[in-house]
């Protein structure tokens, strides 16, 4: 019978190597598994992306806080000519109501009776009695109309008055957010500057050359319109971005798709987030030109639509109105004009 060797146990050193050796083997893959930290530049490019991002945010809040102001100008010219008639109304009324009381005095010192028993003729006096009754008639009617036309000047100058303190909240509006975009762009400006040398000017040269050439020949646009605003936008290609611009010369990203509908005879509104419902939803999977692509989820930025997979869009500063993918960020929308 053959004799059996038992293999000898190990021992509690031993057992501790084996779990020290696990764990540096462990950790080794954990650190194996962490990237590299992002260089320098890379954070500071990914800061002024961002910076541009709320910038574009704040210029589409400026450009609406500025469209309400411009309505409200409008408004408030247009009621204040109509205060203007309606005083030149009351001023009139209040020289014919005068007039009126003056004919009344004039005829009214005497009692009725005692007039007529002195008059030499009777029948002409009953006659200019029967005149001042449809003048006091006349004048009570007046008075009426007047009394109306007041409380219409005052409710007119008190809707006016709203209407100036709306605007002036506007303003205040638009001051703001023009302020909130400048601090965001010095801000990113000031990042940009930081940077070496050779990578400030690699970034410029990526951001400012302009992808001007068309896509390949696709679907064709929606409608004449549509194709009328395409023509338009691809003649904008390679003009400069400036926030709050809607054209001809510079743009920002919603005054160049306003400003190129504009061309066709379409108007839009001036903001991004009121574009995304200036038309049809269509899915982006049948996009045609001309269809405005909506982007991040709070439609903050916009471009259109160019046929292939390409959209023609003013992308932020230093960078001139080019063409991009159309998933260069998170689509939010497509809208059919």
């Amino acid at each position: 019978m053959g004799s059996h060797r038992r293999t000898a146990p190990s021992s509690g050193s031993d057992r501790g190597a084996a779990v020290a050796l696990g764990l540096l083997s462990a950790a080794a893959t954990a650190l194996a598994a962490v990237p590299a930290a992002a260089a320098p530049h890379d954070v500071t490019l990914a800061e002024v992306d961002r910076l541009y991002r709320e910038a574009e945010k704040a210029t589409e809040a400026y450009n609406e806080a500025d469209e309400r102001a411009d309505g409200l100008r409008r408004r408030i010219a247009t009621a204040q000519d109509g205060i203007a008639r309606q005083q030149a109304r009351v001023n009139a009324m209040r020289e014919s109501l005068g007039s009126l009381a003056g004919a009344q005095y004039r005829s009214g010192g005497l009692d009725p009776a005692l007039a007529l028993l002195l008059s030499d003729d009777p029948q002409d006096y009953l006659e200019k009695a029967s005149a001042l009754d449809r003048i006091a008639v006349h004048r009570a009617g007046e008075l009426r109309r007047l009394k109306g036309a007041l409380r219409s000047l005052a409710q007119d100058r008190a809707e006016a008055a709203g209407k100036l303190g709306a605007l002036r909240r506007s303003r205040e509006a638009v001051a703001a957010h023009k302020r909130t975009v400048e601090r965001k762009l010095a801000e990113a400006r000031r990042l940009l500057d930081s940077l070496p040398a050779g990578e400030r000017a690699a970034w410029d040269r990526a951001t400012r050359s302009a992808r001007t050439d068309p896509p390949a020949p696709g679907a064709a646009p929606a409608s004449g319109r549509a194709a009328a605003a395409v023509a338009a936008a691809r003649s904008a290609l390679g003009r400069p971005y400036v926030w709050g611009a809607n054209g001809p010369s510079s743009f920002d990203c919603s005054g160049l798709t306003q400003w190129s509908y504009a061309q066709a005879g379409v108007a839009l509104p001036r903001t991004s987030q009121a574009q995304r419902y200036a038309g049809r939803r269509v899915p982006l999977s049948e996009a045609r030109p001309g269809d405005l692509v909506v982007y991040r989820s709070d439609a903050s930025h916009v471009g259109m639509y160019m046929g292939n997979g390409q959209v023609i869009h003013a992308p932020h500063p230093g960078a001139p109105v080019r063409y991009d993918p159309v998933g260069m960020m998170p689509v939010s929308s497509v809208t059919r004009v």
